[in-house]
């Protein structure tokens, strides 16, 4: 009986060694195909304004991209916002980039031709659209920016998309019934910190590093945009389907926020780019996007919620196929 028990003994470590080597080994292959050399080549990455989170996130893709295909050269460019990201890539200006469905539809309505060519990489988390005023702002609701000096984001941005279409939902004309002017995420806290405007519109994940420094040295809060402005904004026009009501977390900005939720609307980004992109490059950065989520998300926040689940759902466009090839190689 002694000499037994060595050898079971002996048996179920090889049994469990063996099972362990299978596990790594799929562990691998999940994570990076074993025999295969990494794509090589460039791409450009259009992002967004330096102080946004599609410029922190794709900083911090880079990072995790020359790590999976060191000889991968991934150029970043900064732009205006979503609008801007999708023609770049549409017109062939970047290979891959970040933007809002609704700019997505918007651009496939205005551009029916070149937007043939779009295709979705990857659904990646929601943008909250947020409304910043002083403190003690007299500003209560949308309606009260009637006469005001407002923000509206840049040219060509999400932001100015998103904006007034909520504006025109509150009953007032952009052009008319406030002072729009064209600050972002980068000017339009200071601005407002020295008293130049009276609010300002961002729409971006959360926290967004700029509004983070501005709580830092300015009291400011959030007006609420409630849940009916998006059937008003449905009604629009057919572009304005990706919109839904929500609420901000309490956790956005805890010191501004003092553990309320704030009543907003939420649109998704998605991670895009066009027919002509390599398929396997492109299968292989699906699988960094995925896999770096929580290596990227102890810095950007939002890229924590970038889930295998929801990732395909990329409307309105439809998945590029070495996505799709990811997508399917991991299908449980």
């Amino acid at each position: 009986m002694s000499r037994t028990f060595p050898r079971i003994a002996r048996r179920r470590a090889l049994q469990a060694a063996a099972a362990g080597v299978v596990a790594l080994g799929l562990l691998l292959w999940w994570l990076l195909p074993l025999g295969e050399e990494p794509p090589s080549g460039s791409i450009t990455f259009s992002t967004g304004s330096t102080s946004g989170v599609y410029q922190e996130y794709g900083s911090r893709l880079r990072e995790a991209l020359a790590k999976d295909m060191p000889d991968l050269k991934v150029t970043l460019k900064t732009s205006n916002g979503s609008q801007a990201n999708v023609e770049r890539v549409a017109t062939g200006q970047a290979d891959f980039t970040i933007a809002a469905a609704d700019a997505v539809e918007t651009y496939e309505t205005q551009h029916p031709g070149s937007a043939d060519r779009l295709r979705g990489v990857a659904r990646l988390y929601d943008d909250y659209l947020q409304l910043v005023v002083p403190r003690d702002s007299d500003i209560r609701s949308v309606a009260d920016l009637r006469g005001k000096t407002v923000a509206t984001g840049l040219s060509r941005s999400g932001v100015r998309l998103i904006a007034e279409r909520v504006l025109k939902a509150a009953g007032l004309d952009p052009e008319k019934d406030i002072k729009a002017v064209p600050e972002g995420i980068d000017t339009g806290p200071e601005e407002l910190k020295q008293g130049k405007i009276d609010a300002f519109f961002w729409s971006g994940g959360v926290p967004t590093a700029g509004l983070e420094k501005l709580a830092d040295s300015f009291t400011f809060r959030f007006v609420p945009i409630t849940a009916e402005f998006v059937a008003k904004m449905h009604d629009q026009d057919d572009t304005t389907g990706y919109y839904r009501a929500t609420n901000m977390p309490e956790s956005a900005y805890p010191t501004v926020q003092n553990g309320l939720t704030v009543a907003t609307i939420a649109v998704s980004n998605l991670l895009m780019t066009r027919t002509d992109m390599d398929p396997r490059l492109t299968e292989w950065l699906t699988r960094t996007v995925i896999k770096s989520r929580d290596r990227i998300g102890s810095d950007v926040h939002s890229a924590q919620l970038v889930d295998l689940r929801t990732a395909i759902y990329t409307d309105p466009l439809p998945l590029h196929k070495g996505a799709r090839r990811y997508y399917r190689s991991v299908k449980p």
